[in-house]
């Protein structure tokens, strides 16, 4: 396990920053932060019933960060959302269902996230080692001309047959389809609960034509993304699953056909609720899923060169400001495996260090 001298280092300069940054918005008193007792004293609040609690804490115990009410999960579904061949060309052993689900355990993750094909494939042997979370939409890109939309590839049906802890959905909120997939994914949610499974749901925003203004883009704006995350937990998503923020103001700058004025915000948002840095940007994607009621875990992000620090700085940052851990595939499956095991190790170091502490 990393000591905070290590995390420090892997950190450098932007260390003391992130590490020591005191949050004056959203206070963490106000917060339902993660810890042991997670899911009894939160979600065994809820409507939820007995066997989804049960699917939750078979989630929150595996892995490397088992007891401590923090996440790691790997999700690969590129193969879909990214076609296979860019996505597994840099290591060709992903193309077998079974080294992602061996990468998911030597990795120490709480989960392995994927499709109905790759977790059916090798079901029989992993189900019953590692919680499996079916994803049962994808944005697939084979359509000519490419278009960008989430549509349901099975039935939550085959998701319990599998054994499946959870399911996965994605909802493409302010595009042109976002209205079918709330409705499909929200009875999606409710027939997994009805059969005992948790629900994860990935709260993205797209409307390359209406969210990039000027050239800057607010897909990442934390209120856009924060509103994202209201609406996933309205639909009782268990888990909400965003990019961590990057910028804000999507609110402000976005504007309707005609410039009218797009959704409605508060200035306090701005002025109050969040700040500049990303710790108070992530904290208010934190408050919108109901003061987190539902744990957030944020996106690992895209591939490079800098992996290993990205991931434990968005670590650092999600920990921070009270969220639940992190999503992390690419930067673990497209390189050898030795060196995916020791960036999701990393990640979960950071939430291992009693010396990070919530901001």
């Amino acid at each position: 396990m990393a000591t905070v001298d290590k995390i420090v280092d892997i950190l450098g300069d932007e260390a003391d920053d992130l590490l020591n940054h005191e949050s004056k918005t959203i206070s963490k008193e106000n917060l339902y932060l993660p810890g042991p007792d997670f899911v009894d004293e939160v979600y065994a609040q809820t409507d939820r019933s007995p066997r989804v609690l049960a699917n939750l804490q078979r989630l929150f115990d595996n892995g490397r960060l088992g007891g401590s009410g923090y996440l790691s999960i790997l999700p690969v579904d590129q193969g879909i959302e990214h076609t296979a061949g860019a996505s597994f060309a840099p290591n060709p052993e992903y193309f077998d269902p079974a080294n992602i689900v061996e990468l998911a355990i030597e990795g120490g993750c709480n989960a392995v996230a994927s499709t109905y094909g790759v977790l059916g494939a090798v079901a029989r042997k992993y189900a019953h080692k590692i919680p499996f979370v079916v994803k049962i939409n994808h944005n697939q890109l084979m359509t000519w001309p490419n278009n960008y939309d989430q549509v349901m590839f099975g039935t939550v049906e085959e998701a319990f047959e599998m054994g499946a802890a959870a399911i996965g959905a994605t909802i493409y909120f302010g595009s042109e389809e976002s209205d079918r997939q709330i409705v499909e994914v929200a009875r999606a949610f409710a027939r997994a609960h009805e059969l005992g499974m948790a629900t994860i749901l990935w709260c993205y925003t797209r409307n390359k034509e209406g969210f990039v203004v000027d050239g800057d883009d607010y897909h990442t704006a934390a209120d856009l993304t924060g509103q994202a995350n209201h609406l996933g937990v309205t639909i009782q998503a268990d888990i909400i699953k965003q990019k961590a923020p990057t910028t804000n103001g999507g609110f402000n700058a976005v504007k309707n056909p005609g410039g009218k004025t797009f959704g409605r915000t508060d200035e306090r948002v701005y002025s109050e609720l969040t700040s500049d840095h990303e710790i108070d940007l992530t904290r208010y994607q934190v408050a919108n899923c109901y003061m987190g009621r539902a744990g957030l875990i944020n996106s690992g992000g895209a591939s490079g060169d800098s992996d290993m620090q990205q991931a434990v700085r968005t670590a650092v940052i999600n920990k921070r400001a009270g969220g639940t851990g992190l999503i992390s595939g690419r930067k673990a499956f497209q390189r050898p495996r030795d060196e995916g095991v020791k960036i999701l190790h990393a990640i979960q170091d950071v939430y291992l260090c009693d010396d990070i502490t919530v901001a």
